[in-house]
Order: C-alpha cells, then structure tokens, then sequence
C-alpha cells in the first residue's frame, strides 16, 4: 500500500545578517502556513516563481533541515520532530532528488559506490551490494557495465539517472523531487520524466514533484499547488487547474506558457505582470500577491486570503477569485 504525505501549518525561516556577536533581527519568511496532502502512490507538482519558498518547502519535508512551525506526517506518523536514530530509520521512507544532479555526486567516487554507500549506511542487501547496484541502474535505464566509471563520464540526463537511483537504493516509499529536469535539454527531459512516471507505476511512490515549468509539471501531476512568497495560493487537480485558474497570479504564469500553434499564440490572452517579487523578510500585509495585482483592494491589504474550496477540490486563496482561461 503506497504512503501518503500530509504537511499541515509548516513554517520555514530563516535568520539573516547578524555578525559573530550580534544576533540579525531579520528572518527571511520562506514557508508561510503551508498545508497539502498528497496521496499514497500519486504526484504533486508544486510550482512557482524562483524564490518563493517551494524548494525550502520540499527540503523541509524531506527533513534535510528543520521546521520552524507545523507538523509533516508519513501516513499516520508524525515525522516533524524525528532526530537521531530514528532520523536515520526516515531517511528509508523518504528521499530527496536533486536539481543539479553533478553537484550532487561525489566526482571522486565511482557509480558503483554512490550506489552502494546508501546500502551500506541502511545495513541493506548486505550479502549482495553489488548485484543491487545493477539492478538499480537497469530500474532507471543505464548500462550495468558502466557501473565503476565517474560522474563526470555521464551526460547531464544519465547523471539525474543515477541520482534517482540513489534514491531508490533505500527502497523509500516518498520522493521529493526538486526540479529534477529543469537543468537537462527538453528531449532528455521527456526520458527522465517518463521514466519516474514508470518508476511510480512499479512500485507504488508517492511524489512531491517541484518545479517552475507548469507545462512539464502537468505531464506528471495529479495535483498542483501554486505558491507566491511563501503561500499556496492555489491548489487543484492538475486538468482543472489548467483548464479553470482562479487566482490571478496562476493565470499570469498559464497565459505566459507558449502554444505551439502560430494562429493560436498571435490571438490569445498574456497577462504581464508589474513591478517585481517583494522581499520576503518583509512581505505584504494581507494578500502577498496585492503589490502585483490588478483586482487588489483595500481588503486584500488588510486581510489574508484564506485558501478555500470552491468546489471539486478547487483551492484557492484569493478574495475575488474567479475563473479565466488563458491557455
């Protein structure tokens, strides 16, 4: 049975400035009351502008740094304070993929021991580490026989292999994939992306899938959630979200995603958005989106949107949502 991830309340900051005996008063809000589920053996695909706190999110729940507030659970475990031992034990349920999959991979270490050092670290397949090397690189479509060569004898595409194979080493039933493909050419991306949605199929994962391309997302998601500076502002199942955006920030980043067709493209709608991202050690009060949109009001200043279901599992966290289509 596939595990489910349920993050509830989770707060992400960070201190900045400071000096070696002043402490900074400054703390950088990078997740900001973030709740989502995602449920055992499907995908969500969480996007957003650079800096908006989706990959602090996703390293949080990985728990490859600490919350601040909020609970993160693995079906019915509460995992928010694991530490020790017991963090060790996690770190086989859920893995974390990297978005530079060079700088992830020790240069001086063969392909043969990336993969074995996990199993040896687990006491996992102790009898057999070489024989589960392999079979971890023919699960993600490499050669066996290029198991002892090195990273830097891989292309771009083959080295985010191996790093999804590292993950899957520990038999993990979650992975947080963060921008798995957003470095590798558009024809290695489709390989890589086909490839986890096999992998998925196989065995069971579940996926916090991070990126900042709503057209790669949606090949791969059964939901996705929008973040801004720190808020999901908009949640749905991914052809509703496509199809009916009602925030206007989601429809600001659907309208700039290009159409293939010419006619098409010279015809519809692009939302330009103003003026730039606000700093998040000192966001907008109420609606952070506000300083950016053309609905705002003195409301959306004072008062923070809370993020409602307006119907099929539609979220959406805006005070004068409505549907467009911009696609």
């Amino acid at each position: 049975m596939s595990t489910s991830l349920t993050v509830d309340g989770l707060v992400k900051e960070y201190p900045v400035g400071g000096g070696l005996f002043r402490k900074s008063r400054e703390i950088v809000h990078a997740v900001s009351d973030v709740s989502l589920s995602v449920a055992g053996g499907t995908t969500f695909g969480l996007v957003g502008e650079s800096g908006c706190g989706k990959s602090s999110l996703g390293r949080t729940v990985a728990k490859l740094q600490s919350s601040t507030a909020g609970t993160i659970r693995l079906d019915d475990a509460d995992i928010t304070r694991v530490h020790g031992a017991r963090l060790r034990g996690l770190r086989r349920r859920i893995q974390f993929v990297f978005q530079d999959p060079y700088a992830s991979l020790n240069p001086r270490k063969s392909v043969r021991d990336t993969l074995a050092e996990p199993l040896a670290i687990h006491g996992l397949h102790r009898r057999s580490h070489s024989a589960r090397v392999l079979e971890l690189l023919e699960m993600v479509g490499l050669n066996p026989a290029h198991a002892d060569r090195y990273p830097h004898e891989f292309s771009g595409g083959q080295r985010q292999r191996i790093g999804i194979a590292r993950a899957l080493a520990v038999e993990p039933e979650v992975i947080v994939l963060d921008e798995p493909v957003s470095a590798l050419d558009v024809s290695v991306q489709a390989g890589v992306l086909n490839l986890l949605d096999d992998l998925q199929r196989d065995l069971g994962l579940t996926y916090l899938f991070i990126a900042h391309d709503l057209s790669v997302v949606r090949h791969l998601s059964d939901r996705v959630g929008v973040m801004y500076l720190g808020r999901l502002i908009e949640e749905a199942p991914v052809d509703l979200l496509y199809e009916r955006p009602m925030h206007p920030y989601t429809q600001a980043l659907l309208s700039a995603i290009p159409v293939p067709d010419p006619r098409i493209e010279r015809a519809r709608e692009r939302i330009v958005l103003t003026g730039d991202v606000p700093s998040p050690v000192s966001p907008p009060s109420g609606c952070r989106f506000r300083t950016r949109c053309w609905k705002a009001t003195d409301l959306c200043a004072a008062e923070v949107p809370g993020l409602i279901d307006r119907g099929d599992g539609h979220r959406v966290a805006c005070h004068y949502p409505a549907e467009r289509n911009v696609v």
